[in-house]
């Protein structure tokens, strides 16, 4: 009996949001870290590892918290069903280091530094448990988080690069846990105050190793499960004459998987953003679902305070709701 809730537990994990994902990638583990980070990027199709204007969020590359103005406080909370949780917080801060000599530029700059860390929180409870006569003993749940830390710097006027190092921990049943460490490295390099270009790795050495040893003694086993690693290239361009931003993203992985994201976000006034995007077309199979999304942020400044209100909506194939993303950005 043991062995089948282990099982079935497993296969929650790796397919809780199998709907992100579509094809190899959902049965692939950490599935809850590949679903998007915060209102404004789940909104801009999960295309910003270029985006370096407004709130950034170093999940979709490292190299970008050089760019953020002041300090940033990020929460989000995502509406799911099937007694799914997602949730997210980080802070960022930018630092000015001392002066340096720029090549590109035969000059003396003054070097930025950014640092950013946080959580990414996701589970599913009410998974019910069954004895072999089918009748209910209890209720069962799984818990999977990731730790970030984030370090970047602005090597020249033009260039930027950073690293993201990310504690995971995940909860299966009991005495069943599972810990790996992984890293992203990301690169951003600014053409003109307009475009932007990044290039982005992430998830090097992540995986998942599981023992039930402590559960069956000598007839437990050892399994280990990689997390797919992708590969990033991201364009970001400014119609500073229309206040409206876009941007595309190309990501391919370990398992052969290749897609395309792109997003745009418009200022009708300094305080309101309109945003809209286009999550995951799968290069290799057009017959998969599209995952359009939408949503807006709502600015406003109290003393020194700069609060924004963030959502956004995204479609979820094969499931009985689609997603709601509220999220509250504080810069001080």
């Amino acid at each position: 009996m043991t062995k089948k809730i282990l099982m079935f537990l497993l296969l929650s994990v790796s397919t809780a949001f199998s709907q992100d994902q579509f094809n190899a990638m959902s049965s692939s583990a950490g599935g809850f870290s590949r679903v998007g980070f915060g209102a404004r990027g789940k909104a801009l199709g999960n295309s910003i590892s270029a985006v370096s204007k407004g709130d950034v969020d170093i999940y979709y590359n490292p190299a970008l918290s050089v760019f953020q103005n002041g300090n940033s406080l990020h929460t989000a909370y995502t509406f799911l069903s099937l007694d799914r949780t997602l949730n997210f917080i980080s802070f960022t801060k930018k630092f000015e280091l001392g002066k340096t000599f720029d090549s590109t530029i035969t000059k003396r700059v003054r070097p930025t530094a950014g640092l950013s860390f946080g959580i990414i929180n996701s589970g599913v409870s009410n998974i019910e448990e069954r004895d072999n006569q089918g009748f209910q003993t209890g209720n069962l749940s799984v818990s999977e988080n990731q730790f970030f830390l984030n370090l970047a710097l602005k090597l020249s006027k033009k260039v930027s690069a950073g690293f993201n190092a990310k504690f995971y921990y995940s909860k299966l049943y009991k005495e069943m846990t599972s810990t790996t460490l992984g890293f992203d490295f990301g690169v951003l390099y600014s053409v003109n105050d307009n475009l932007n270009v990044a290039l982005v790795i992430k998830d090097l050495n992540s995986k998942y190793k599981w023992d039930s040893a402590k559960i069956y003694g000598l007839d437990g086993i050892t399994k280990e499960e990689k997390f797919p690693q992708l590969n990033k290239l991201g364009m970001s361009y400014f119609f500073r004459e229309y206040n409206l931003l876009v941007s595309t993203e190309f990501e391919s992985s370990s398992l052969g998987t290749k897609v395309l994201k792109f997003g745009g976000e418009y200022y009708i006034l300094n305080a309101l953003a309109i945003r809209a995007g286009m999550d995951y077309i799968n290069i290799n199979n057009f017959d998969i679902p599209l995952r359009p999304a939408f949503g807006f942020e709502y600015s406003y400044l109290l003393g020194t305070f700069l609060f924004g209100l963030n959502y956004a909506y995204n479609f979820e194939p094969y499931s009985e709701f689609d997603q709601h993303i509220i999220g509250v950005n504080i810069n001080f």
